[in-house]
């Protein structure tokens, strides 16, 4: 199939995105924060082959457009997905979400089940983090507005081999530290120091959608990482809640297993597929 990169403009927010595939149900990629849609690069291709693929860069981030900082909240991602499918001719579809891509497509399965043929929701959380990860962001979004994206990034990488799980550590040996590293960068330079403040601020304070979980009801599965450690329970508990779904917890992965595992991940997303189609 072949894949392009587009450009579609919603109201205020010019979106880029990729395609690939054709079909009549579309299959939407959202990712999370500090990510862009280069985080399904070797997975939209093999998905392609299911149909219409679809995977966006949300505002702030990649090449969408840089908003008024008081726009970076996760109603704003909603109202965005919701416009930008209906830009593409994407009424109803099947939709994955990652870290706050899945705050984001959960909370638009809530607001939009009519819309949402199944969903699937990866390494994300419905509620705030209750650990020590609040005071780090924080501090990253200061030094962001101070000084950059650039310094933030560095002192991430500095920080980073050392504390990062096995299965990211691999990732980083298989195809090398400067390859590794450069594909983080390339994201956090595209991004608007002010989208990494205000989405913090929102990742921190916003309300928890688990008492409303149950409301879900099309075909949902939840995966994780078994190294993704602050999202294992997160995870654990919205399969719980919502009604029919599937857990899926993929072995020697963390936080990204479309990247770490990608063979077991792409068999846990296409069985979905066959299944909720």
């Amino acid at each position: 199939m072949t894949r392009t990169t587009k450009r579609i403009q919603t109201g205020d927010v010019e979106i880029a995105y990729e395609e690939a595939g054709v079909g009549e149900r579309p299959f939407l990629l959202v990712h999370g924060f500090t990510g862009s849609r280069d985080d399904f690069r070797e997975v939209i291709d093999p998905l392609s082959a299911h149909g219409r693929t679809l995977a966006p860069d949300l505002r702030g981030h990649g090449e969408t457009s840089h908003m008024p900082p008081d726009t970076y909240h996760l109603d704003s991602l909603v109202d965005d997905l919701g416009a930008f499918a209906s830009a593409v001719d994407a009424e109803r579809f099947d939709l994955l979400g990652h870290s706050m891509g899945g705050m984001t497509a959960m909370r638009f399965a809530l607001a939009h089940p009519e819309r949402v043929s199944s969903l699937i929701l990866m390494d994300t959380a419905p509620a705030p983090p209750d650990d020590g990860r609040r005071a780090m962001i924080e501090a990253g979004a200061k030094l962001a507005l101070a000084a950059g994206m650039g310094a933030l990034f560095e002192v991430i990488k500095k920080a980073g081999t050392a504390n990062n799980p096995p299965a990211m550590r691999r990732i980083e040996a298989e195809v090398g530290t400067d390859a590794y590293w450069a594909r983080i960068e390339r994201k956090f330079q595209a991004m608007d120091p002010h989208a990494f403040a205000g989405f913090v601020g929102t990742l921190n304070e916003h309300e928890s959608v688990l008492d409303r979980l149950s409301e879900i009801r099309c075909p949902t599965t939840v995966l994780v990482g078994d190294q993704d450690l602050p999202f294992l329970e997160p995870s654990r508990a919205m399969a719980e809640r919502i009604p029919g779904s599937e857990l899926i917890v993929i072995d020697d992965a963390a936080h990204s297993p479309q990247i770490e595992q990608r063979g077991a991940w792409l068999e846990a997303v296409e069985d979905h597929l066959r299944r909720a189609r």
